[in-house]
């Protein structure tokens, strides 16, 4: 017993260590695309608290959704918190399943590369969209008479580009068409129903989608428009930009080898059995020589023994 465990975490770690050499090579090619769309989820937040500076409080608009869902109570906001916070936390672990599962469809930083951007486009419509129209919040906080509905003038520059994490992003106003809540829910439920390989939690996922758009407007967060905008933007944002992009390397069936080469006659025993071991733990294929000698690549050519591949991943692939 203690000799298969033994064995099976020295396979585990071996998978570990020839993911992280691959997607190191990835992370190379890619670096600035996944850089440029997480200095943008600082610009994103730059926008929201500008634009709380000009909210000025009013009377809650009518709204069908306030009409039909009872309030929730500022006591119980934390629960569509709590819920996106779930579901946040747990589509980032599943990116980084690869390292650990021998079966896999994704390249972590290709797949992230994608969601950047689907969150990046859809952030640049919610800015503008924001800009444009400022609507008196509905939540506890924005209304009349709350010290935290209207900023004061900043005293200085630094404390508009210092954003007060997390308070000033949970404590916002003004940012309101369209939920920001929803961008993420959805890019991340989306993203899973193309590369996920469950269907149970596919169904799950969008369950919890729907389930957190009740409870954002149950808490008052936002209106009911908010949530509906983000519905039809966000899956038109994800639609129109991942028919622009190539196909994900798909690899499930072990089809795609980006940076791990195929092993030559030339080569000793020793390193043809490494190298037939990293494929194998990284593709997740039975190790026969007979199912992986031909290869067909994500454009349809076929890898012959004896070839060696060398494939640029830019954010084209991505």
């Amino acid at each position: 017993m203690t000799f298969y465990i033994g064995r099976e975490s020295s396979k585990l770690w071996k998978r570990i260590c020839a993911e992280i050499t691959t997607e190191i090579n990835l992370l190379i090619e890619n670096w600035k695309y996944l850089l440029a769309g997480i200095v943008f989820q600082y610009i994103h937040g730059l926008a929201a608290r500008g634009v709380h500076y000009i909210h000025r409080p009013g009377t809650t608009l009518q709204d069908v959704g306030f009409i039909l869902l009872p309030e929730l109570g500022k006591d119980k906001a934390y629960i569509s918190e709590t819920l996106f916070t779930f579901i946040f936390l747990s589509f980032f672990l599943w990116t980084f399943h690869p390292f650990i599962y021998k079966s896999k469809k994704i390249y972590t930083v290709l797949l992230w590369c994608r969601v950047l951007a689907f969150l990046v486009a859809s952030q640049c419509l919610r800015i503008i969209t924001f800009y444009s129209t400022q609507l008196p919040g509905p939540n506890y906080h924005c209304r009349e008479g709350s010290k935290l509905a209207r900023l004061p003038p900043p005293d200085s520059v630094f404390e508009v580009l210092l954003i007060n994490f997390p308070r000033g992003i949970v404590y916002g106003c003004g940012d309101l068409i369209f939920s920001s809540h929803m961008i993420f829910t959805l890019v991340f439920v989306l993203t899973y129903q193309k590369y996920g390989t469950q269907s149970y939690i596919k169904q799950l996922a969008w369950l919890l989608a729907v389930i957190q758009s009740f409870l954002i407007v149950a808490s008052r967060k936002h209106y009911t428009v908010d949530v509906v905008v983000a519905w039809y933007t966000v899956n038109l944002v994800v639609f129109f930009i991942d028919k622009k992009f190539p196909e994900l390397p798909d690899r499930s069936n072990g089809g795609t080898s980006l940076l791990l080469p195929v092993t030559t006659k030339d080569k000793d025993s020793k390193d043809s059995k490494t190298k037939e071991e990293n494929h194998k733990l990284l593709n997740g294929n039975s190790g026969d020589p007979a199912d992986w000698r031909q290869r067909t690549q994500a454009n349809g050519k076929l890898l012959e023994d004896g070839n060696t591949v060398h494939v640029n991943s830019t954010m084209n692939g991505a």
